[in-house]
C-alpha cells in the first residue's frame, strides 16, 4: 500500500494508507468493520449505522468574508462561525490521529481537465474509502504521483459525535463545509452519501465562478452523437432511465455544462437498490459485482444472497460502483452540448401528463420549481402524497441563489437550441392509493420517442391547467394515457386535484417571483 504523510492535516500518529486497491479495502473492511460481508455477486456489503440517509438539517457552511456574498443563505445554507468550524475540524483530526491506521483516497471531481478539482478523503472505514474510490475519478499512477496538494479535503470522522458545546451545531451529527479553505468535516453520521454530495456542493459553488453550470442530472449519448440530460429528484428515474443499452452512459447523477459541452463530475454511480431486479434494470443489476459497495441491504449470511425487496433496514438501500461496470459507459465522461433536456417528476397526484414539451419560459419555471412528490412509506411520517419542491432539482446542494443556475441553463438552452421536455414517471388514473404508477416500459418508450425525434413534429394539445403542450400520440404508449384527465374515472375529481397542485406550485414560486423575468412568472399554472 502507498503511505502518505498527513502531518499537514493534523494527523501524525495514524498510518495513512493511500488509494488502496479494492482487494486491500475488502480485507480491511471484513477484518475491522462489524457486519461487513461479501454478497454472492462479489460486491462488498456494508452498513452505515443509525443514519441511512443524508442529514440536510445538520449541514453548515462556514460564513467567511471571501464567500459571504456568493452564498444563498437560509434553510439550505446555514451559516457557521469560522472558530466553531475549526473546533469541529480539530475534533475530527484528533479522532483520526488516534487510530491505528486511516484510509486516504485522492481523486478528481470532473472529467474535463480544465475544470477538474483535486479531492482528498481521509476516513476511518474501508467501506468509505471504497465508496469514494468508486465515486471520484480514479487517477492514473502518473496522475497520482503528480497529484500535489488537494483543492479540497474531507475529514470523515463519522463514527464519533460532534462536540455538544460548539455554537451553531446540533449534536450528534454535523456536516460542515468551509468553501474558503476547502475543508469538509463529517461527524456523527457514517452514511457515505454525505461525502458524495459534499463534493457536489463544492462544484455547485466553484463552477458558476467560471461560467459553468453544475447540474443534478444524468446524461446519455446516442449512436449519432446526440446528447440528453435527465434532471430529477430521488425516485424519479434519473439513474434508471439513463441505464439504456441503446445509448452510452455519460453519468447517472452530477454533470457540468460548459460552453463546449458537458462532463461528468463523478467516476461512478450511486443507484437505489430497493426492488432492484435483473429483469427491470439489467445494467444496474449487472454492475453490482466485485469492487461495488452494497449499502444497508438485507442478505443471507450463509450464501451472501441479497434480498433487494427487503426494506427492513431502510427503503434507501443503495449500490455504488465504478462507471466502467456499466457495459456502455463512456470514458472519459465528456460529450457535446445536450440536444434534449428532460425534467423528470414523480407526480403522485396523477395530474401532470406523462410527457409534454416546454416553452423556454416553462422550462425555467419548472427548473426553478423542481417538483416531485413523496409517497407513503418513503419517509417517516409520510402517510399520503406530499408535494416536494427542490429548486433546480437539487436545492440541498446549491450554494448560489437558484436564479444563478437558472440563468446559466436558459443561456445554454437558447444558444444550443435544446428541446426541453417534462416527463412524469408517477401515477396515472388517480393519485397514489387509487391509480397506478406509469409502467416503466411506457416511460422508456417516451424517452425513445424523444431521442429518435418522433415527438418533435407530433401534433399536440394544450393541457388547460398548466398550459403544457401534450403530444396526441407517442409510439409504444396508448393514446388514452397521454392526457391525465382521460385516465381518471371522475373528471371532476381530476380537476380539483389539478387545481390543488397548481396552487402548491404558485405558493412555492412566490419565493422566486421577484427575481425572474415576467415570461417565467407567466409560464406557471393557471389557477382560478
Amino acid at each position: 500500500m502507498n503511505r502518505l504523510d498527513l502531518t499537514r492535516h493534523g494527523i501524525d500518529s495514524a498510518a495513512a494508507l493511500r488509494n488502496a486497491t479494492p482487494t486491500e479495502l475488502y480485507e480491511s473492511a471484513l477484518t475491522h468493520e462489524t457486519g461487513t460481508a461479501v454478497a454472492d455477486s462479489g460486491a462488498l456489503i456494508a452498513f452505515s449505522g443509525e443514519r441511512t440517509g443524508r442529514s440536510p438539517l445538520d449541514k453548515r457552511i462556514v460564513d467567511r468574508p471571501e464567500i459571504h456574498d456568493e452564498v444563498w443563505w437560509g434553510e439550505v445554507n446555514i451559516g457557521l462561525h469560522p472558530d466553531a468550524f475549526e473546533r469541529l475540524r480539530a475534533h475530527a483530526a484528533a479522532h483520526l490521529d488516534s487510530l491505528y491506521h486511516v484510509h486516504v483516497v485522492d481523486g478528481f471531481a470532473g472529467w474535463d481537465p480544465r475544470y477538474r478539482v483535486r479531492v482528498r478523503v481521509i476516513c476511518e472505514r474501508a467501506y468509505h474509502a471504497l465508496f469514494m474510490r468508486n465515486l471520484l475519478i480514479r487517477p492514473t499512477d502518473e496522475e497520482l504521483e503528480d497529484f500535489g496538494e488537494p483543492d479540497y479535503v474531507i475529514y470523515n470522522a463519522g463514527a464519533i459525535a460532534a462536540p455538544d458545546d460548539v455554537p451553531g451545531v446540533t449534536p450528534p451529527t454535523s456536516v460542515s463545509l468551509c468553501l474558503a479553505s476547502g475543508v469538509m468535516v463529517i461527524l456523527g453520521t457514517e452514511y457515505a452519501g454525505e461525502m458524495k454530495k459534499g463534493v457536489f456542493t463544492i462544484m455547485n459553488h466553484r463552477m458558476p465562478r467560471d461560467g459553468v453550470l453544475p447540474m443534478h442530472c444524468s446524461a446519455t449519448a446516442g449512436p449519432q452523437g446526440d446528447v440528453s440530460v435527465f434532471f430529477g429528484l430521488s425516485g424519479t428515474g434519473k439513474t434508471t432511465l439513463s441505464a439504456d443499452p441503446k445509448r452510452q452512459l455519460i453519468g447517472d447523477d452530477e454533470h457540468c455544462w460548459t460552453d463546449e459541452g458537458i462532463f461528468n463530475i463523478e467516476g461512478g454511480c450511486y443507484a437505489k437498490a430497493i426492488n432492484l431486479s435483473a429483469e427491470a434494470e439489467p445494467e444496474i443489476y449487472g454492475a453490482i459485482r466485485r469492487g461495488a459497495v452494497l449499502e444497508n441491504v438485507v442478505h443471507d449470511t450463509e450464501t451472501g444472497a441479497v434480498d433487494f425487496d427487503d426494506a427492513s433496514i431502510t427503503a434507501n438501500t443503495r449500490c455504488a460502483y465504478p462507471i466502467e461496470h456499466i457495459p456502455n459507459a463512456r470514458v472519459p465522461g465528456t460529450a457535446g452540448s445536450p440536444d434534449n433536456v428532460i425534467f423528470l417528476t414523480c407526480d403522485a397526484f396523477s395530474v401532470l401528463p406523462p410527457v409534454s414539451r416546454l416553452t423556454p419560459g416553462q422550462a425555467m419555471y419548472h427548473f426553478i420549481s423542481g417538483y416531485t412528490a413523496k409517497v407513503a412509506g418513503t419517509e417517516m411520517g409520510v402517510t399520503e402524497p406530499e408535494a416536494t419542491f427542490s429548486a433546480c432539482f437539487g436545492a440541498p446542494f446549491l450554494v448560489w441563489h437558484p436564479g444563478v443556475y437558472a440563468d446559466l441553463l436558459a443561456e445554454r438552452i437558447r444558444r444550443h437550441g435544446a428541446s426541453v421536455w417534462l416527463v412524469n414517471t408517477g401515477w396515472i388514473g388517480g393519485p397514489y392509493g387509487v391509480g397506478r404508477r406509469m409502467a416503466l416500459g411506457h416511460t422508456r418508450a417516451i424517452i425513445d420517442a424523444i431521442h429518435d425525434g418522433s415527438l418533435e413534429d407530433t401534433e399536440s394539445v394544450t393541457e388547460p391547467v398548466f398550459g403544457l403542450a401534450v403530444p396526441r400520440s407517442c409510439p409504444g404508449v396508448p393514446d388514452e394515457l397521454l392526457m391525465p384527465e382521460a385516465t381518471w374515472s371522475d373528471p371532476a375529481a381530476y380537476r380539483k386535484a389539478a387545481a390543488d397542485l397548481a396552487a402548491r406550485f404558485r405558493a412555492n414560486f412566490d419565493a422566486y417571483r421577484s427575481g425572474v423575468e415576467a415570461e417565467v412568472v407567466a409560464a406557471g399554472p393557471r389557477v382560478a
